[in-house]
C-alpha cells in the first residue's frame, strides 16, 4: 500500500492519520509542494492520496501555484478508483476540485466543538460507527458550498459542510481528526503567536479544554482514521 501524502504548510503532519496508515504497514510518500517538492503527474504510482491542511485558502493559486495540478492529480486519483482523504484546507480543494463553490472567510471555528452526522452517515463505511455527535478539533475560517455529486455526512452550527464523499472512497473532512490531545499541544506551541492574535485566552483554556473534549475526539479520530486507511 503506497500512500501520497500531501503537505501545504510547515507542521501540519499527518496525526492520528499516520497512525492508522502505520498499522496497515502502508508505505508514505509525503510530499511538500510548498517548499518546491514536485507533485506526480498521475496516480498510477499510489494507492491512495491524502491532502493536509494548510493557512491558505483554496483559491490561492498566486501564491500556490501548485493548485491547478493538485486538483488535475486528486480527480486522476478519483477517476482511478483510488481512496482519498482531504482535510481542513484539503476538503476545501476536493471540493473546488469537483465543482463546489469556495467560501472564503465567514466560518470561523477554533478548537473543540460539536459536530452532528447526517442520516446518510449512519451506512457510511467511514463514519457509520462514530457517536451521532462527537467534539472534534477545530481550525479554520473558510468553508464551500458541496459539490452536485457529493453525499454529505457531517456538519456543524457554523460550517453546514463538515464531511462529505464522493464516489466510493473520495472524503473531505473540514474538522482535524487527525489532530489528536499531544498535536494540538504542539500546534498550540508553535503557531502560538498566530493564536494569540486570534484567540489571546487559548492557553489559559487549553488544560480545561482537553480534559473536556480530547478523550473523545480522539477516540472519533483514530477511529475515522482507521476506517478511512480501510477503504485503501
Amino acid at each position: 500500500m503506497r500512500v501520497l501524502v500531501v503537505q501545504n504548510f510547515d507542521n501540519e503532519g499527518l496525526g492520528q492519520i499516520g497512525a492508522a496508515l502505520v498499522e496497515a504497514g502502508a508505505d508514505i510518500d509525503l510530499r511538500r509542494p510548498h517548499q518546491g517538492d514536485p507533485l506526480p503527474d498521475d496516480a498510477a504510482g499510489h494507492d491512495a492520496m491524502v491532502v493536509l491542511g494548510g493557512a491558505q485558502n483554496a483559491l490561492d493559486d498566486e501564491n500556490c501555484p501548485y493548485f491547478p495540478g493538485l486538483l488535475d492529480l486528486t480527480r486522476d486519483f478519483a477517476d482511478k478508483d483510488r481512496s482519498v482523504l482531504g482535510i481542513c484546507l484539503g476538503s476545501q480543494l476536493l471540493a473546488r476540485a469537483f465543482g463546489g463553490e469556495n467560501q472564503i472567510g465567514g466560518a470561523t471555528e477554533f478548537g473543540w466543538h460539536k459536530v452532528s452526522l447526517t442520516p446518510a452517515a449512519k451506512t457510511d463505511p467511514v463514519l457509520a460507527s462514530l457517536p451521532k455527535k462527537f467534539p472534534i478539533f477545530e481550525w479554520h475560517d473558510d468553508t464551500f458550498v458541496l459539490p452536485d455529486n457529493a453525499v454529505r455526512l457531517a456538519g456543524s452550527a457554523i460550517a453546514e459542510n463538515q464531511a462529505f464523499r464522493i464516489g466510493r472512497a473520495v472524503y473531505g473532512f473540514q474538522f482535524h481528526f487527525e489532530a489528536d490531545r499531544p498535536m494540538v499541544r504542539d500546534w498550540s506551541t508553535s503557531f502560538a503567536s498566530l493564536i494569540a492574535e486570534r484567540h489571546p485566552d487559548w492557553n489559559d483554556r487549553l488544560d480545561g479544554e482537553i480534559a473536556r473534549n480530547g478523550p473523545d475526539a480522539d477516540a472519533a479520530g483514530l477511529a475515522i482514521a482507521r476506517a478511512w486507511v480501510a477503504t485503501i
